[in-house]
């Protein structure tokens, strides 16, 4: 019985230190050789600062910049434990609505929102809904489209530069077929803020 024992405790023991540290360091030490910005969070700078991540979108509200989706994400509610409140692009509570076609909340938030957006054309749909992450940093092409009109009046800038800058920041679909044609907002507007100083 004790022989079973120990090879059991040994066992536990070497598969741990195998798959409990030295996979994790060497795989750790692989992305850091081969993918140094991605392993380290995709941190976007600006003037030796960072301002953000390629990969988690953030909230711009003003009319001089592009917006992003809305998100889902929620925070624990500081005055009432029980409750959340919202948090946009909260990156610990990652995470969709999970609200249905059929939701009252749902439809009446979309309303909402593209009420806000005082359209007299069609409103790409990813300016009204939510990603099933909450924190989707890209929006379509279309998406960067509709908004230059408005980011052109604030910025008294001329459409056709932001249309420019807008193309200049489309990605197309990953290695030719997956995915969507997308505008990372953070960038685009990094850029933005380049072309025309604030």
């Amino acid at each position: 019985m004790w022989q079973e024992l120990r090879a059991a405790v040994v066992m536990v023991i070497a598969f741990t230190v195998l798959t409990g540290l030295a996979y994790p360091l060497a795989m750790t030490g692989i992305a850091q050789v081969i993918f140094p910005w991605q392993a380290n969070g995709s941190l976007v700078e600006r003037d030796g600062k960072v301002v953000g991540s390629a990969l988690i979108g953030q909230v711009f509200a003003d009319d001089k910049y592009f917006h992003g989706r809305p998100s889902a994400t929620t925070d624990t509610d500081p005055n009432d434990p029980t409750k959340t409140v919202p948090a946009p692009y909260n990156a610990q509570n990652s995470g969709g609505s999970n609200l249905g076609p059929t939701s009252k909340s749902l439809v009446d938030r979309v309303k909402e929102d593209a009420e806000k957006l005082k359209a007299d054309k069609p409103i790409p749909v990813d300016l009204v809904t939510t990603s099933a992450s909450g924190l989707d940093p890209d929006i379509t092409p279309a998406a960067a489209a509709f908004q230059i009109s408005r980011v052109a009046k604030a910025r008294n800038m001329t459409e056709s530069i932001l249309a420019d800058l807008v193309a200049e920041h489309t990605r197309g679909r990953t290695l030719g077929v997956l995915g969507e044609p997308r505008v990372n907002v953070l960038e685009l507007n990094l850029a933005l803020d380049r072309a025309s100083p604030r």
